[in-house]
């Protein structure tokens, strides 16, 4: 499979978004009604070979925000409290079989683990939200859905399986 690449005017605003340019490839793939990119999927090697664990990256500043805030108010154990283990870890194990997919580069060190480079439990809900956003199972991303404001998101370009 080859990795798409963001299209010039999405890797300017992408670059504006994270502030700094980006040491990899990426593609947005999801965006709101006005454009605006919200999450990224980056290819699972930066230029250098250097593994990238995070497959689907929420850019979006008012979404990230949103998302710290619950993070700051012990989100991640919450969430990892409420959701079935073995739905978590079937959300891990699929984010690992995309990123492999994914994967152009058969000759540096791979990432292993699975939504925000973990195996088990939850480690970042804004990996968890991006990978929900893009379109894929994932219980503590549908949690922290529920609990942000989605206004005019419109998921688009979303990889097959």
């Amino acid at each position: 499979m080859t990795f798409r690449d963001a299209t010039p005017d999405d890797l300017v605003s992408v670059e504006a978004l994270v502030g700094r340019p980006l040491n990899g490839r990426c593609a947005v793939v999801v965006r709101r009604r006005d454009g605006r990119p919200v999450v990224i999927e980056n290819e699972p090697h930066l230029r250098d070979g250097t593994p990238m664990p995070t497959l689907y990256w929420l850019i979006d500043a008012e979404l990230n925000e949103a998302v710290s805030r619950i993070e700051g108010a012990s989100g991640v154990h919450r969430y990892e409290d409420l959701v079935d283990p073995e739905d978590l870890a079937r959300a891990h194990e699929e984010y690992r079989r995309r990123r492999e997919a994914a994967t152009v580069r058969r000759d540096a060190i791979e990432a292993r683990g699975g939504v925000g480079g973990t195996r088990v439990g939850v480690k970042c809900l804004h990996a968890h939200l991006a990978n929900y956003l893009a379109g894929h199972d994932d219980p503590v991303g549908q949690l922290v859905a529920s609990e942000v404001v989605l206004p005019g998101l419109e998921i688009i370009d979303v990889r097959d399986d």
